[in-house]
């Protein structure tokens, strides 16, 4: 019998094997035209997701010259927003206050992409809508059929579920996968990072 690490291993191999590498090269040509046309990248998500979004936050900044943000990095405005208005639309009150414009970008870091009908992360769902108002282009990381997002993405990867009980470990780490993928395409990538300058 197999080891639990050796099954959990194989399944991200498994999942590396058939992801769609079009959408990341599709995602990759629409964050070089963001960078090109001076916009601004928002990445959204919640729990390990928000981590995640921290993260890459600056490795866009960093690696990829792109003025990027996760609102979850400002604890302070995303508690008074819960507290005085609700979590329902910390999100979507962000971006407002932000003035989200069609050439920015809101990217999206999520298990599952949200659902008013399910009333989960139904924060992201507005935002979502809310640059689908403004006609700004909506990118995402999502697992299992990616709910919301993934039905109104303008380009969505969405992770493949090999194991219905080990959904959200695989899409938050394939969400790191995607994301460095990202900043280190030659569309994107402006410099080494320190351990590949070093060489």
């Amino acid at each position: 019998m197999s080891s639990f690490a050796r099954q959990h291993l194989d399944e991200t191999a498994r999942i590396a094997a058939i992801l769609d590498a079009g959408v990341l090269d599709r995602m990759a040509e629409r964050l070089a035209a963001l960078r090109a046309r001076g916009g601004r990248l928002f990445i959204l998500g919640v729990g390990g997701s928000a981590a995640n979004a921290s993260h890459a936050a600056c490795d866009f900044r960093k690696l990829a010259g792109i003025e990027a943000y996760a609102p979850t990095d400002n604890v302070a405005e995303l508690t008074a927003r819960t507290n005085d208005e609700g979590w329902d639309t910390v999100f979507r009150a962000w971006l407002a206050g932000s003035r989200l414009r069609r050439d920015d970008v809101v990217f999206v870091l999520s298990v599952g992409g949200g659902s008013a009908e399910k009333n989960i992360s139904r924060n992201l769902v507005a935002a979502v809508t809310y640059a689908k108002e403004i006609g700004a282009p909506v990118l995402g990381v999502v697992g299992r059929d990616g709910g919301f997002t993934a039905t109104v993405a303008d380009e969505c990867l969405v992770i493949p579920t090999v194991n219905p009980d080990r959904v959200t470990p695989h899409t938050e780490a394939f969400q790191a996968v995607a994301w460095h993928l990202l900043v280190s395409h030659p569309l994107l990538q402006i410099g080494a990072p320190k351990w590949e300058s070093t060489r």
